[in-house]
């Protein structure tokens, strides 16, 4: 974590001026899987998927060897079939500038397929994907899910069909895939994934490549109304996988030299804003943040019933809305069924941990693609895109404002709130909030007193609500909120801050005394695979979970 810190007791109490609480938090959405070096970067991945016609096969790229950062003429990229709006991969083998020019494929009617879904692990046996689904009475379901089937050495992913008995009510993983690793690795299953009727484009993309064998993904963009003459496109039931028993070598992410986009990029959402306040009941907090990873040192995902059980354990203690950040380690899968069953409310988050802010940024797409896939929109109160992106330096304002115009068309039917998460300090730069205030429906802010040295424990509350105020006042139709505020429990002390069990205990009262119905905790748990060697030693120790009476 890095902060900068206050010297005037009139900026803690008043809030006189965010500029000087600014902070990073190690909390980020992928900080926990890479604790083992687990790969889950944004350009590529450990096993790389093509789809071609004809029968299956393996297919294996050699590791890449060359380094050089030379820019030769314009080569040309081996290019997959294309028959499913799934994201393209493209394998350049040479070092180069390599343009993929657009693509467009037309669906006529729904259509469902295997598709990827990627998850780092530690080592150890893992069960993962399936269909989760939530009954409130014994019943029979009857649902597609993706397997695998082996034929003559050849293992390719298809979509089945199953029958299953729920002998009760209660959440249900049906058909999920087991496997086995022998060190922390990335493996990817087959998922189902709907795809509905429409036109779908892959815009050109050009590319600098600087090592060989870089594997590029294109993804397309929303699709268009198909017309009754677009011919029907042959979309097959399978595709061609590695069986993910170990770790391939990870493909270098290449240079994509693109136009920064402006608002305008994209096309603008033609519905309202929609109506309605966010928040929980006075003198009780909002919500409490929730990533699904283990606690340990090691980190790695949480299984879908440890995630219930946390779930349940937040619904018991009365809190009715988890914010999450991003949509790894099934956390829509597992979260949301949780959600569902013990009725709690979710914000969604994409999550930008690179330079790349676009829907063109493979992370970026995948994790529009499973929110498009997920669709349970009637348990979502807002989507979060962006957590810190711009204080990181992984988006520039207008790039970010283009991405919620972005989302907006692709979420369709989703008529809730839209927000992105950043420091205060950051709302009040005039760059950033003329081109925010726009396209969001509520500015939300991470606001931590912790990181003010003239702020005691007591007085946490009082600083967090001046921090509300101050973004509350930033837009003039999108009111402030706070997406995340805690204290920790151990640590060094910062200046007047200082933390312990009864300093953070004493901080988060204050805080749901102040403005906790406007407020999201941070966090539930404390995590070890957090950075431990922090100015503050801090990082580690913010889980609210005791605090709030939650039992985990």
């Amino acid at each position: 974590m890095k902060a900068t810190f206050a010297i005037a007791a009139a900026a803690a109490i008043g809030g006189v001026s965010a500029g000087s609480v600014h902070h990073r938090h190690a909390h980020d959405a992928y900080r926990a899987l890479e604790k083992k070096n687990y790969d889950n970067g944004t350009c590529g991945c450990t096993t790389i998927y093509s789809t071609y016609y004809g029968d299956a096969t393996l297919s294996f790229p050699p590791v890449p060897t060359s380094t050089s950062t030379s820019t030769p003429a314009p080569v040309t990229a081996t290019s997959t079939a294309v028959v499913v709006p799934t994201p393209i991969p493209q394998t350049c083998s040479t070092t180069g500038v390599y343009t993929f020019p657009a693509t467009t494929i037309t669906l006529t009617e729904s259509t469902t397929v295997c598709a990827p879904s990627t998850t780092a692990v530690p080592s150890g046996t893992h069960t993962l994907g399936g269909v989760t689904t939530v009954v409130t009475t014994a019943t029979t379901v009857v649902c597609p899910y993706a397997t695998v089937s082996t034929s003559e050495g050849v293992t390719t992913s298809i979509v089945a069909t199953t029958t299953y008995v729920c002998p009760s009510a209660g959440t249900y993983t049906i058909a999920p895939t087991t496997t086995t690793v022998t060190e922390s690795t990335t493996v990817t299953v087959p998922v189902v994934t709907n795809y509905p009727p429409g036109t779908y484009t892959q815009p050109e993309v050009v590319t600098t490549v600087t090592k060989t064998n870089t594997v590029v993904y294109c993804p397309f963009d929303i699709p268009t109304p198909s017309a009754s003459s677009t011919p029907v496109v042959v979309v097959p039931t399978s595709y061609p996988v590695a069986a993910p028993s170990s770790p391939a070598p990870a493909p270098s992410a290449p240079v994509v030299p693109k136009p920064k986009p402006s608002p305008s990029s994209y096309p603008t959402s033609p519905k309202p804003k929609p109506s309605g306040s966010l928040g929980g009941p006075a003198g009780q907090p909002w919500g409490i943040s929730y990533t699904p990873y283990e606690t340990s040192q090691q980190g790695g995902c949480k299984t879908a019933s440890q995630v219930e059980q946390d779930i349940a354990a937040i619904a018991a203690a009365g809190i009715k809305t988890v914010r999450v950040y991003s949509t790894d380690c099934d956390t829509l899968v597992n979260v949301g069924g949780a959600c569902s069953k013990h009725g709690v409310r979710m914000i969604l988050g994409i999550f930008i941990d690179a330079p790349g802010c676009d829907a063109h940024n493979p992370s970026v797409a995948e994790q529009i693609s499973a929110i498009k896939s997920w669709a349970k929109w009637d348990m979502v109160d807002l989507i979060s895109v962006g957590n810190e992106a711009v204080f990181h330096g992984y988006c520039q304002p207008s790039e970010l404002a283009a991405l919620i115009t972005k989302c907006k068309g692709e979420f369709s039917g989703y008529n809730g709130k839209y927000t992105t998460a950043e420091t205060v300090n950051i709302w009040q730069q005039s760059d950033f909030s003329s081109a925010i205030c726009g396209v969001v429906d509520v500015a939300g802010a991470n606001a931590h007193a912790f990181f003010n040295t003239e702020t005691d424990a007591s007085q946490a509350g009082q600083f967090v609500k001046g921090q509300l105020d101050i973004v509350d006042a930033i837009c003039k139709n999108a009111p402030g909120i706070i997406l995340e505020t805690g204290w920790p429990s151990a640590g060094q002390a910062m200046g007047l801050a200082v933390p312990g069990e009864s300093q953070q205990a004493q901080a988060i009262k204050s805080i749901v005394k102040e403005c906790g119905d406007k407020a999201v905790m941070f966090s539930l748990t404390s995590d070890q695979w957090k950075d431990g060697d922090t100015p503050c030693k801090c990082e580690q120790h913010f889980g609210v979970a005791k605090v709030l009476g939650i039992s985990v």
